[in-house]
């Protein structure tokens, strides 16, 4: 309930950011703003937000099931909990964001987030519907077989998305040092480009350390303009077209097949 709660505050706080950023483009720097892109965003916003309680049932009740098998039941009230629960939340995520990318079953919800056509705020909330059944939320599991509390998951990925949500304008300046460990507007813009040299880069949620690890960073080269959405851009601003027409292409895909290996590698295989 309390997490119910908090998320629909921030909705509201989110809006009032979303008419901020408008009004500072309109007016300011005196650009146009594309009003229908932005209602699209928060119309799937809207389906979202109603279809949200279904992941959070799931969470509800997976999570606690799984933490009965832990061989620990860590603390909350211990600050190194929190400290190494977050570094490790930052490497599942890493990884269930990465894989978003990579597994076309994953990549149908995800799709959602990366349909608008420029980068800003809007953008932010532009997310699929249908979480539950492609299951992200599962990638966060380890940690609660570990001993972690599933409390402190869930507030985790919380405060991962309102983080986020931050990053998604161009109206931010670097952020100097911080550059090099964080993730920023620079940095996850580059994560929306559709340029090929952009694509598949900076899977970072609040930390951007692991993709220069792991090889997936990369930085504006200057070499052409920034060019935002998906390889196949969507033009409709049909809420419904938007959340579910990457399903429709994959499911038509396996419709199509003329073996069960083909069928598997179009639900299962890289995005197309």
């Amino acid at each position: 309930m309390g997490h119910n709660l908090y998320h629909g505050a921030f909705i509201w706080v989110a809006l009032v950011f979303v008419v901020l950023e408008a009004l500072y483009i309109a007016f300011v720097r005196k650009e146009a703003y594309d009003v229908r892109q932005t209602a699209a965003s928060l119309g799937v916003a809207v389906g979202n937000t109603l279809l949200r309680p279904l992941t959070a049932l799931m969470v509800m009740a997976v999570f606690p099931f799984a933490a009965q098998f832990a061989p620990w039941h860590l603390s909350m009230t211990d600050p190194w909990v929190w400290i190494v629960a977050f570094i490790g939340f930052e490497f599942l995520y890493y990884w269930m964001h990465r894989f978003s990318h990579t597994i076309r079953w994953l990549w149908a919800s995800h799709a959602v987030h990366h349909s608008a056509n420029s980068f800003n705020l809007p953008a932010a909330v532009r997310l699929g519907w249908t979480n539950v059944i492609s299951g992200e939320w599962l990638m966060f599991l380890p940690m609660v077989l570990l001993g972690f509390p599933p409390l402190m998951v869930v507030i985790l990925l919380t405060a991962n998305l309102i983080y986020q949500f931050f990053l998604h304008t161009e109206l931010s300046p670097k952020w100097g040092v911080l550059e090099y460990v964080l993730n920023t507007p620079a940095h996850h813009r580059i994560h929306h480009a559709s340029n090929v040299q952009y694509l598949d880069r900076n899977f970072g949620g609040v930390l951007i350390v692991f993709d220069k690890w792991f090889g997936t960073f990369a930085e504006d080269d200057q070499s052409e303009p920034v060019v935002f959405g998906l390889t196949t851009p969507i033009h409709s601003h049909n809420p419904f077209v938007i959340a579910l027409r990457e399903w429709r292409r994959m499911l038509g895909d396996v419709m199509r097949s003329k073996s069960l290996g083909e069928a598997a590698g179009n639900l299962f295989g890289r995005p197309k």
